[in-house]
């Protein structure tokens, strides 16, 4: 697939996102326009309030957590789960590759727990959330990858995580406020809804530019990274 192919189709997705927002406002305001269905009305708009806007992978949100500059021109979206086996290869995986394409690419994290296989995960996602109130989001990413064979397999992490809340000289009793409130739930849902939308059935799913990596081997990443780099250059 060409470079401009590729442009055209991240065109057409950012569309179709818009229109699909679009709708949802014009069914809003037919509703109220009625002036029937109250109860209805009140369910839907606190529905769709309550969820908050989803972000496909080629857009950058305000809450979104990235690594690198924002100007270089390929984004690299990561849907992950912290208690998946995978994603900790994939973490170390791009760890290690991350000094040789941080200067072409910036990477975004957003949370996938998959819960039905990884009971911790939803948890461990909220303690990241939590951290990333205080400025350290990737400081406790970068732990509970790195201690995923520890925790994973306890009955409690609670614990295990608030530990790690101290080693990061985080406030801990902040970061349990931070764990129950409504903005960091909703951080985490709304990712897993955005990447529902976008076709994210796995983890972890790796995004560079919007399109989805069969295989996000390091191999298969520089490659792509590199293949969209050299594109934007020749634009």
């Amino acid at each position: 697939m060409g470079k401009r192919e590729q442009q055209r189709k991240i065109k057409e997705q950012k569309q179709q996102v818009a229109k699909q927002r679009e709708q949802t406002r014009n069914l809003m305001l037919k509703i109220a326009g009625f002036g029937v269905f109250p109860i209805l009305l009140v369910f839907v708009l606190y529905t769709l309030f309550s969820q908050g806007p989803t972000y496909s992978p080629v857009e950058v949100a305000d809450n979104d957590h990235i690594r690198g500059r924002l100007d270089t021109p390929v984004s690299i979206v990561v849907y992950a789960d912290f208690q998946c086996p995978a994603c900790a290869t994939e973490h170390q995986t791009m760890t290690q590759l991350w000094p040789s394409i941080r200067d072409k690419a910036h990477l975004i994290f957003r949370h996938f727990p998959i819960t039905n296989t990884h009971p911790h995960s939803w948890e461990a996602a909220l303690f990241a959330e939590a951290a990333g109130k205080q400025g350290r989001f990737w400081e406790m990413h970068d732990y509970l990858f790195a201690t995923q064979a520890i925790w994973a397999g306890l009955p409690s992490v609670a614990g295990e995580f608030e530990s790690y809340a101290l080693e990061l000289d985080l406030d801990v009793d902040q970061l349990l406020a931070d764990v129950e409130s409504n903005e960091v739930i909703q951080k985490i849902r709304n990712d897993q809804r955005g990447g529902n939308s976008s076709g994210v059935r796995s983890t972890p799913a790796v995004f560079i530019n919007g399109r989805l990596l069969a295989s996000p081997s390091r191999a298969r990443i520089t490659e792509v990274v590199n293949e969209e780099f050299e594109g934007s250059a020749a634009d």
